[in-house]
């Protein structure tokens, strides 16, 4: 597995990146633009048009998108419901939530599938590690979607399987609102100190709000970094160039540095 410090190769474009292969991770809130719930498509189409431009230049992409955004519409329906039938109703809306990416992206030119954890047949194809891997070769951009397929795991812990499986050499997660982590909640704690590098364990013990146990336990336990920074047009682009943005979770407290 690909340690954090990752190596300029070429790309198609002509440039440089730091990567060949990441998965992008994003919230639902990451759709919503300034709406309180719900996709905003202004927003949407310019993930699309960003996501595009990196592939462009040589990047294989894997998505995983959350469901905070259709969830907050629905929060009052999921008071008092059954955790499992919740988490399902969750994982539904992280399908939605694929579907509308994927037209973003396809209406700009780009090939994508949607692969599900849930039976989908009539949108999205079932999840497949040898597909999915075979889909990134081919120029496609991959989204997966309904999370594990498996209630009380959250999409944090998709992406960090997913990243696993597809051999990706980082997760990039794209945070709404905030620059990268913080040793609290920037939004309510005024005196929120940002830490531009964390390890996986120091992120565990400190419970900084960042992944869930499960999913940097992963990440830790197989040298995945984490690139954490704010969705802002240009920073998906930037990470990907090995600019320094946000915040990058490492084993050590030495990698992941980039120039």
């Amino acid at each position: 597995m690909p340690s954090g410090d990752p190596i300029e190769t070429p790309s198609a474009a002509g440039g440089a990146t730091a990567f060949q292969r990441v998965l992008l991770k994003l919230s639902g809130e990451a759709l919503m633009g300034d709406r309180e719930y719900g996709i905003d498509p202004a927003t949407v189409a310019q993930l699309a048009e960003e996501i595009i431009e990196v592939q462009g230049r040589g990047v294989e992409i894997a998505i995983v998108i959350g469901a905070g955004n259709i969830y907050r519409g629905m929060a009052a329906a999921a008071e008092g419901m059954d955790r499992a039938t919740a988490d399902y109703a969750g994982m539904l809306a992280t399908v939605l939530n694929s579907l509308a990416v994927q037209d973003a992206l396809e209406r700009r030119g780009a090939q994508t599938r949607v692969l599900s954890a849930l039976t989908v047949t009539e949108v999205a194809e079932p999840y497949i590690r040898r597909r999915a891997i075979r889909h990134l070769e081919k120029g496609r951009i991959v989204i997966f979607a309904a999370g594990t397929g498996n209630p009380f795991f959250t999409t944090d812990t998709a992406a960090s399987l997913r990243a696993l499986e597809i051999g990706a050499e980082a997760i990039l997660m794209a945070k709404h609102g905030v620059e990268g982590v913080y040793d609290g909640d920037p939004r309510t704690d005024p005196s929120a100190t940002f830490l531009p590098t964390v390890t996986h364990l120091q992120a565990i013990e400190r419970g900084l709000k960042v992944m869930d146990t499960t999913a940097l336990s992963l990440c830790m336990d197989n040298d995945l970094p984490i690139y954490v920074f704010r969705l802002a047009e240009g920073n998906f682009s930037r990470v990907v160039s090995g600019e320094r943005v946000g915040t990058i979770i490492s084993t050590t407290s030495d990698q992941g540095a980039t120039r």
